[in-house]
């Protein structure tokens, strides 16, 4: 019996507007046995329902877009009793996600990968009552991740979210909050937090990738502290940039939970999509809840 895909495309995606890479994929899964039905995602969410609704029915689901079709359709497949197995045809702007797990940067490549390969039990995060793939953050940059439109995305990729990150560095600014891991409690005045599961952060901010494991259940936590003076700015940039994660205004932890509470005004971006802000967010990691179909 041939086994059933579902093929969830995001049409808006990437800068190309040709179908053809997406016909050698659909190609490539029906030579491999999969009886194959394509859904075009038409605007936000489409691809969340399309994947809690028709997901569990499928041997295989597979997204093809940018990180946040992606998101979608992880959070769609986490509402199911079961999760089908997953592939990811990374066809976005920037792909920073996909980076991080090296998948191939063609579609006919990436379903390949896909068909001839083994599933890799991928960390999935929750953030209150709503899922990350690979990152969940805020304070500076973040916005860039959620406010550049999709046509400058598309027109200038990973370059667009340097240029509205560059916004975000005139209007730096502190955010205090408590954030508790279980075993440490860091308190004060942050310019960013991020919770994650990735290499690269937004398009911008790189982590070392031997500091990096996507399956073993626990996911980085990094805060930098609020700097006092414009040097002290340059030279916690300076760390970042150097992946040094022992200077001063810098905290890199592996945690398995993250507690943030707040009084102020703080929203979020997962996997670049926005949240807003809450006085009290759960972060918790969900050990290997997704088997993303790979070559390693």
């Amino acid at each position: 019996m041939d086994k059933k895909l579902l093929f969830i495309v995001n049409p808006r995606a990437g800068r190309t507007k040709s179908f053809a890479p997406l016909f050698d994929a659909v190609a490539c899964f029906s030579k491999a046995g999969y009886l194959v039905k394509v859904f075009l995602t038409e605007g936000r969410g489409d691809a969340t329902r399309a994947a809690a609704e028709l997901g569990g029915a499928y041997d295989l689901v597979v997204c093809a877009g940018g990180d946040g079709t992606f998101n979608e359709m992880v959070s769609g497949l986490m509402q199911l009793p079961e999760c089908p197995e997953v592939g990811y045809l990374p066809n976005g702007s920037t792909n920073d996600f996909a980076a991080s797990l090296h998948l191939p940067a063609t579609p006919l490549k990436a379903a390949e990968s896909i068909v001839n390969g083994h599933p890799f039990y991928l960390d999935v995060g929750r953030h209150n009552d709503r899922y990350f793939a690979y990152v969940a953050s805020f304070g500076a940059f973040t916005r860039s991740s959620y406010s550049v439109p999709q046509a400058t995305k598309n027109a200038l990729g990973h370059f667009a979210y340097i240029l509205e990150g560059m916004k975000d560095l005139d209007s730096l600014r502190p955010y205090r909050c408590r954030v508790e891991t279980g075993e440490e409690t860091f308190e004060g005045e942050f310019i960013f937090g991020a919770v994650c599961n990735s290499t690269s952060l937004g398009g911008i901010m790189k982590l070392d990738p031997s500091r990096v494991q996507m399956d073993d259940g626990a996911f980085e936590l990094l805060l930098l502290r609020m700097p006092k003076t414009a040097i002290d700015l340059q030279s916690l940039i300076a760390a970042i940039s150097r992946m040094d994660y022992n200077g001063p205004g810098v905290i890199f932890r592996h945690v398995q939970q993250v507690t943030v509470t707040t009084d102020e005004d703080l929203p979020w971006s997962l996997d670049g999509e926005y949240a807003p802000s809450a006085p009290r967010v759960e972060l918790r990691n969900l050990p290997g809840a997704i088997p993303l179909m790979l070559c390693r």
